[in-house]
């Protein structure tokens, strides 16, 4: 059960407090907490730490499910009616986005929550914008530590959006179980822009708006895309993802999504793949963790503040490689 804000969120919570407010659900506090995990400030990131560390023994008992799909395919729609039925199952369930383009909006694709207004009245439901960060590295890093906040306080079930179709899928692939793909019929012949990369990563993919006229069109997109699936190397957990319809119009199909995934669970958990990926997935953001950490005392380094401007000038005209440059500044930051 979600308790309601306490009047002591106000003020400067310490570690323990953050602990025991997201291990009793509190909305409030979860917010606070994944704000600290947003936050440049060092004494925020390092406070941030402390919290993860301690959330360690109560993570990893979610389902994470990554979402993506093409402009127009009703994305909000369809986790909204997604979001809603688990819900009336009981379950508790977090909405994180990924949007490496909100630094430049000054927003988040999830603004004021107005596009999921329903779901975000939902006392089992957590929404949450996307933070604002300028990179995409920074912004995954981010999400995939609220993840973890997410489960330290109970939700079950963790949905990351993307944004568009882009780079982010990767990025959203390194820290959910499964990923599905919301596709539109007729939109084109060449898949409507998606990558193959990012189709041979989808455990499913649904034809959206599946309804009306858009229905005889949807049902032969499903033999098009299942023919294409099957072209494509098996995956290792030897799953063979499947294809789709549905309708947030009609609530029709939503339903057949979440057994997919159910049976995608039983199916990874039994043969080890499940726990697997998961280990895979956490050694990745080691090496990602240490590559950003590295990167940001880089270029805050006083000396290489004053250095690189020069450098770039240089380079700029001609007079300097690329690479003696940018060794140039890593011995001047090794000293």
């Amino acid at each position: 059960m979600i308790k309601p804000k306490h009047s002591f969120i106000k003020k400067e919570l310490s570690i323990q407090q953050y602990i025991s407010g997201l291990r009793d659900g509190n909305v409030s506090i979860l917010g606070r907490a994944i704000t600290l995990v947003e936050s440049t400030r060092i004494s925020h990131q390092k406070k941030a730490q402390a919290i993860l560390e301690e959330c360690m023994p109560y993570i990893g008992k979610s389902v994470r499910i990554g979402i993506t799909g093409v402009p127009g395919v009703g994305k909000s729609t369809f986790i909204e009616r997604f979001g809603k039925l688990l819900t009336s199952l009981g379950k508790k369930v977090a909405v994180l986005a990924i949007d490496p383009s909100s630094e430049q909006g000054r927003g988040s694709i999830l603004g004021d929550k107005t596009r999921m207004e329903e779901l975000s009245r939902d006392p089992l439901a957590f929404i949450r914008p996307s933070p604002n960060a300028g990179s995409l590295g920074g912004v995954a890093r981010k999400t995939r530590e609220s993840i973890l906040l997410c489960e330290a306080a109970g939700y079950e079930i963790i949905i990351v959006e993307t944004v568009g179709v882009g780079q982010s899928e990767t990025a959203v692939n390194s820290m959910v179980d499964f990923f599905l793909l919301l596709m539109l019929a007729g939109a084109g012949d060449e898949l409507q822009g998606i990558k193959r990369g990012i189709m041979e990563m989808a455990d499913a993919l649904s034809i959206t708006k599946a309804d009306g006229d858009n229905l005889i069109k949807s049902k032969t997109a499903v033999g098009d895309y299942k023919h294409a699936i099957h072209l494509f190397p098996a995956k290792k957990n030897n799953w063979i993802p499947k294809v789709l319809t549905c309708s947030a119009l009609e609530n029709t199909g939503v339903q057949e999504i979440w057994n997919t995934i159910e049976s995608f669970v039983k199916h990874c958990v039994t043969n080890g793949t499940f726990e697997s990926a998961r280990k895979k997935q956490a050694q990745y953001w080691l090496h990602e963790s240490i590559q950003e950490q590295l990167g940001t005392y880089f270029y805050e380094n006083p000396e290489v503040k004053v250095l690189l401007p020069e450098l770039e000038k240089r380079v700029l005209e001609g007079n300097l490689s690329p690479f003696i440059g940018a060794n140039q500044l890593i011995d001047l930051f090794k000293k």
